[in-house]
């Protein structure tokens, strides 16, 4: 948090634009976008203002190419489970009701399919799919991962009936896994995906990358953002990618590596934690006993971190921490674990 070198570029940034029309190119743009293609793959990226408007921009496209094909390919399939933002196509994309009680009816023509679950998959695919999305983690309903006979299945059909596969990277891209993106993990590569939160350290900022193959799909015009790349959230993303390209994630892996071998220490001694899961530093703890009262207890000791339903808590610290906090992170879990000893 509050990173110096980001912090001083922010602020030189503010004395020189902090926003124009978007009718007009501006240098932080294609600097930012340049290097959201140097380490995924050659395309061309549009910026917003958040993960859910990544999304929508994603889901238009889609959509937008599906209908140049033919007027039944408008169909967009994601993942029971998955979370892709709260506003209206975003919505419709999240594969959890809890969330879409009382905005009904949601857009149409988008169907959830269970994750990992092949069988399912194929059943929901044919010549009508226009693309699909998909975490490589799940994290809003417990860090679950994709298996990689999945990620494989899906990007076959996708080839066979011409759909988009779009990864959401806005909670696993840019280090968070222990990779630059969570779908490296995978044998695939996707068509396009999305990005916000640590993009720009706190500063609004959403992108939608998408491959060469297909920057034509959604011609100018057709979507926009008055806000969307402004120099301002250019300036602070073009420093954080300085900052991650330059060693982070071998601090990323270093961290993680200590993390789960605390984690996977702490569950051979309290025989209520029953799964350590995750990869890089997006961790889930699943627990016999009650998530939410080990919640309080963490927030007593001064960790934030939060419950998923149940029986799971969820660690995602910053990509920053080093060894010490590491180690004071095992002192603190111990403290609050020994007050469940025997339960």
């Amino acid at each position: 948090h509050c990173n110096p070198t980001i912090n001083q570029a922010v602020k030189e940034q503010l004395d020189t634009l902090v926003h124009t029309s978007n009718l007009y190119y501006t240098e932080n743009q294609g600097e930012l976008a340049r290097r959201i293609s140097e380490i995924s793959f050659p395309g061309k990226t549009f910026f917003g203002n958040s993960g859910t408007e990544a999304n929508e921009a994603a889901l238009k496209l889609c959509r937008y190419r599906g209908n140049k094909i033919h007027k039944d390919k408008y169909v967009i399939l994601s993942l029971k489970g998955s979370f892709h933002g709260r506003s209206t196509g975003s919505l419709a994309l999240t594969g959890q009701a809890k969330h879409q009680e009382g905005f009904e009816p949601l857009l149409p023509g988008i169907y959830h399919v269970e994750a990992n679950n092949i069988k399912d998959l194929e059943d929901h695919f044919n010549q009508n799919v226009a693309g699909i999305f998909l975490e490589p983690i799940q994290g809003e309903s417990g860090i679950h991962p994709l298996t990689k006979d999945f990620a494989r299945r899906t990007r076959e059909l996708c080839d066979q009936y011409d759909a988009l596969l779009i990864m959401d990277e806005i909670q696993t891209g840019l280090g968070r896994t222990g990779k630059y993106f969570g779908y490296e993990h995978y044998p695939i590569v996707p068509d396009g995906f999305t990005l916000a939160k640590s993009l720009a350290n706190g500063i609004p900022i959403g992108a939608f990358h998408i491959d060469n193959k297909f920057k034509d799909d959604l011609p100018p015009g057709k979507h926009a953002s008055t806000f969307g790349g402004n120099p301002l959230a250019m300036r602070a993303g073009i420093e954080v990618m300085k900052i991650l390209t330059d060693g982070l994630l071998d601090q990323i892996n270093d961290t993680s590596q200590a993390l789960f071998g605390i984690l996977e220490q702490l569950k051979a001694e309290y025989s209520f934690i029953t799964e350590v899961r995750g990869f890089g530093l997006m961790i889930a703890l699943e627990l016999s006993i009650s998530g939410i009262n080990v919640l309080k207890r963490c927030h007593e000791e001064g960790l934030l971190c939060n419950a998923i339903g149940e029986h799971i808590i969820r660690f995602l610290p910053p990509l920053t921490l080093t060894q010490k906090e590491t180690q004071l992170f095992s002192e603190k879990m111990n403290r609050v674990f020994s007050h469940f000893k025997g339960v």
